[in-house]
């Protein structure tokens, strides 16, 4: 299981017709905080006329808000960028977009456009990452073995996420629920057999995505 969110916190500006679109870009984890981070912008860009925002939040919240533009020509069209970006969408990600007004009336097609495309530009400066759900096993050995065992781990693509060292080496390893038969096999394998896992939870972990 997993999913696409923004690499990094990002902004970027356009300009139509004089009127300034500035969109803000934050992770976020739940709705209060994109709220939070909605009400923040509005009182550090107090001179400008609106603040809309989209966000959408692993694994079905969106939410949408026009802020005084005529419905359906600013939150919309961010959700749908938000929605559509990368091919499956980023979650975990609220977008605001400011706009200082320019005297100059862009209709509701050039609202659309605007709008969207700030959204677009600051997803270019944000990057993505992939969210996946892996399982947490920690795994025992011996000092003697703890090196050769992460290393051929590491090497054959198994999540290595911390090493404890004491009487034992205890390796946090993470991997996909689906491939954890492989994992017992990989275990198996490397320590003839006299080591095995333990689940110890589960976690979200992020990586670049290819």
């Amino acid at each position: 299981m997993s999913y696409l969110t923004v690499a990094r916190d990002a902004e970027a500006e356009i300009e139509v017709k004089r009127s300034r679109f500035l969109c803000t870009l934050r992770r976020v984890d739940d709705e209060a905080a994109a709220r939070a981070v909605v009400e923040s912008l509005r009182r550090q860009h107090w001179d400008a006329r609106h603040h809309c925002s989209a966000f959408r939040l692993h694994p079905d919240v969106e939410r949408s808000s026009d802020d005084g533009e005529p419905a359906g020509t600013a939150g919309a069209p961010m959700l749908e960028v938000l929605r559509g970006h990368s091919g499956s969408g980023v979650s975990d990600v609220v977008a605001v977009v400011t706009r200082w007004f320019g005297g100059t009336l862009l209709g509701a097609g050039g609202l659309v456009r605007a709008y969207g495309d700030a959204v677009r530009e600051a997803l270019a400066e944000a990057g993505t990452l992939r969210r996946s759900l892996v399982r947490e096993h920690l795994l025992d050995l011996d000092h003697a073995a703890a090196g050769r065992v992460e290393s051929d781990l590491r090497a054959r693509g198994i999540a290595v996420l911390d090493a404890q060292h004491g009487a034992l080496v205890t390796l946090r390893l993470g991997v996909p629920p689906e491939q954890e038969g492989r994992l017992a096999a990989l275990v198996a394998e490397l320590t003839s057999g006299a080591a095995e896992t333990r689940v110890a939870g589960e976690r979200w972990v992020d990586s670049l995505d290819a």
